[in-house]
């Protein structure tokens, strides 16, 4: 065995200390989540596990034999013991008796929320006859690339038997379900010395009769597959070998930046998309091959992943050698159309008499030679997973044409699996998006008390946010608070200062590599002076023009390049100040500044109306609590003007408003959430003023 193969290797994680104190079902959680713990086992939401416990029936007070078995929707790697269903297995062995066959055999789902044990809420997943009718105590079913890629290749059942012997079995393609749980308990019965089987097309089932027993087995075969592919596929070129040369990672990013908006806006006409990018080797190698075309053609395989990266990808028609990005982008308006078509063509091929109506006739999967692969969904945890899931398929096509003949689910099978009922009814049951669901959000003086919380606005309704600031760790520290609530998929940092051209149109740039564009842009970094005019330094003045004026004249232009290349319209908000209409004494440089924001968000207003770009202005006035600006030389100073300290200074504040109210930084995040959303869609060109009412700023 090579190093190279030892690398590969999936090591046994199990700790004999750690479990040796683990209830039954505590050991198959920690089963679990050591199987679902690495990707090379099982995808995200992938797979499944269950062990067969003896509990005490809480009618009878008798002891009882209960299937725990991961839930519906679950994911083995994060799964709690909550995520189980468990059910008699008395009632699940009686469903026998009223199963109908094959062509009713989606009624048997209904039939288990009958079957469950101690009124668990968790529900069953169609794979629970697959583990319920193995008569071992415990049962894996995972979908490694290795073993997928043997149950992809034309003459799997041979190879199966050429790697594993009579030890793991094989069984042809079968849409997973109750019928095939009869098929996996008649071929146990039949072959009792087996420990697993190879589902053609799908998967791979281990059982045992402990729980650190099925651990090891499922990871011992897993390795098996991995060593005889290695020595299978020694020297031998993948995917019919490289016909194109990947551009170094700037020109990918490059390509990317312009690429992903113009995707993202012909993809999100029925609802905002989110994009993910990745060109690890994996994906480079094959969008580089020879054989890449053809291969992408065929589809994926196994069901999840096929579910995730829909009927197959779109090739985007790129040359790396001669990188003509224009004429890419000229081209790819009539490849998207194409895709739709012959999508469309594939429903209308295949569709039952009830069938559920198409769904969105777009491409999950975009790959492009020489830069990598680009998927886009509803949201970016979904965006990022699909892509994990083809890199998956790149793995099986990479292991199975190799070695054999890759294969790809037939057509029909795989739109009976994706207009299957019971998952249209899953996709039914799904919560209503959030107001900003598919949207992207870019926060300029993003570390501030105002800054931080628009971003955190925006993500409670379901945005992807860019957080940028000057102030690098602050900036940190705000992405990482916010990373920690909302989850890491959804927010970004990117240092920037908004004086500098280049800085923010890259900046623009990496949000778009990101997410696949931008929707909303807060412009509120800022910055405050106070001095008399005698003592106004040229410095000064050109200090509060550079950032209030210039740098929001800067991100709006970067904003709009890409909002007008997506063509789906977008939102832009300034936080701008009641001194841009109300002067204020000793602040000429701010104020003027100020004004100029407001002036410049009404000519934007103009220019983007044609194109749905909404342009609005949010007032604040003395938000203290929270300010970064208000933390140094601007407190002194305007309490300077005013005579008091930073205490005085607020409650003046307050006493001078009509409503005798402080204003905080929630309230201008809560003004700029309505002008971004949907809530104000027929409004641009307005201001609103959240300063607890002052008669001066009043706009009319």
């Amino acid at each position: 065995m090579t190093n190279s193969t030892k690398n590969k290797l999936l090591g046994n994680r199990w700790d004999a200390g750690h479990a040796a104190g683990l209830s039954e079902s505590e050991l198959l959680l920690y089963r679990s989540n050591l199987l679902g713990s690495d990707k090379r086992v099982t995808n995200y939401g992938g797979g499944n596990t269950s062990a067969k416990i003896t509990e005490t029936d809480p009618l009878t007070g008798q002891p009882c034999d209960v299937l725990w078995v991961k839930g519906s929707g679950g994911d083995l790697g994060s799964i709690a013991r909550s995520g189980f269903s468990t059910l008699y297995m008395d009632k699940l062995a009686a469903l026998k008796g009223l199963y109908r066959g094959p062509e009713h055999e989606d009624e048997m789902v209904a039939y288990l929320p009958h079957c469950t044990f101690n009124l668990n809420p968790r529900a069953a997943s169609i794979d629970t006859p697959l583990h319920a009718y193995v008569p071992k105590a415990h049962v894996d079913h995972v979908h490694p690339d290795a073993i997928i890629a043997i149950a992809a290749a034309a003459g799997s059942k041979a190879l199966t038997e050429e790697i594993f012997g009579g030890e793991i079995g094989w069984l042809p393609w079968k849409r997973p379900g109750y019928e095939l749980g009869l098929w996996l308990e008649k071929f146990c019965l039949e072959n009792p010395e087996a420990k697993g089987v190879i589902l053609e097309s799908h998967g791979l089932f281990t059982w045992a009769d402990a729980a650190e027993e099925c651990y090891a087995l499922t990871i011992e075969t897993i390795n098996r597959a991995i060593t005889w592919f290695d020595a299978k596929t020694a020297g031998k070129p993948a995917f019919g070998g490289a016909i194109h040369t990947s551009l170094d990672a700037e020109a990918r990013a490059a390509v990317v930046s312009d690429l992903m908006p113009a995707i993202r806006g012909m993809v999100s006409g029925a609802q905002h998309m989110v994009g993910h990018f990745d060109d690890q080797p994996a994906v480079l190698d094959f969008v580089n091959a020879a054989d890449m075309p053809a291969l992408a053609a065929l589809g994926t395989s196994c069901p999840d992943h096929f579910l995730r990266t829909k009927i197959c990808p779109l090739v985007v028609d790129f040359d790396p050698a001669k990188p003509d990005l224009p004429a890419l982008l000229d081209g790819l308006s009539a490849s998207v159309a194409a895709y739709r078509e012959n999508y469309a063509a594939y429903y209308d091929r295949c569709k039952r008499d009830n069938s559920p109506a198409i769904r969105d006739p777009n491409a999950v999967v975009y790959l492009v030679p020489g830069v990598g692969m680009i998927t886009f969904a509803k949201d970016k945890a979904t965006a990022r997973i699909s892509g994990e899931f083809y890199v998956n398929a790149i793995n099986v096509m990479r292991g199975a044409s190799t070695v054999s003949e890759y294969r790809g689910l037939p057509e029909q099978e795989a739109f009976d699996i994706e207009y299957w009922l019971l998952e249209e009814a899953k996709l039914q049951r799904m919560p209503k998006p959030k107001a900003l669901a598919g949207r992207v959000a870019l926060v300029t003086g993003a570390a501030g008390g105002i800054g931080s919380a628009t971003a955190e606005r925006f993500l409670r309704e379901g945005a992807c946010v860019v957080l940028t600031d000057i102030d690098k760790d602050a900036l940190e520290a705000t992405r990482a608070a916010l990373a920690a609530s909302f989850s890491s998929d959804v927010v970004r940092a990117v240092p920037l200062d908004v004086t500098d051209e280049v800085a923010v149109d890259a900046a623009f740039a990496s949000t778009a590599q990101e997410f696949g564009g931008v929707d909303l842009l807060v412009s509120n970094a800022g910055i405050a002076s106070s001095a008399p005019i005698e003592e106004t330094s040229l410095d000064m003045w050109n200090r509060n023009m550079a950032i209030l004026s210039t740098g929001y004249f800067l991100v709006s232009r970067a904003a709009f390049k890409v909002l007008k290349t997506q063509g789906i319209g977008g939102s832009v908000v300034f936080v701008a100040s009641k001194n841009g209409l109300a002067a204020s004494p000793n602040a000429s440089a701010y104020c003027t500044a100020k004004a100029s924001e407001i002036h410049l968000a009404r000519c934007l207003a103009l220019e983007g109306a044609p194109e749905g770009i909404r342009v609005n202005v949010v007032n604040p006035d003395a938000v203290l609590r929270g300010s970064r600006i208000w933390s140094g030389e601007w407190l002194d100073q305007r309490a300077s003007t005013y005579e008091t300290d930073k205490e005085g200074l607020e409650e003046m504040y307050r006493q001078r408003s009509l409503l005798k109210r402080s204003v905080l930084p929630e309230d201008i995040a809560e003004a700029a959430y309505f002008l971004a959303s949907e809530a104000s869609a027929k409004s641009t060109g307005n201001i609103i003023n959240v300063d607890a009412g002052n008669v001066q700023s009043f706009t009319r």
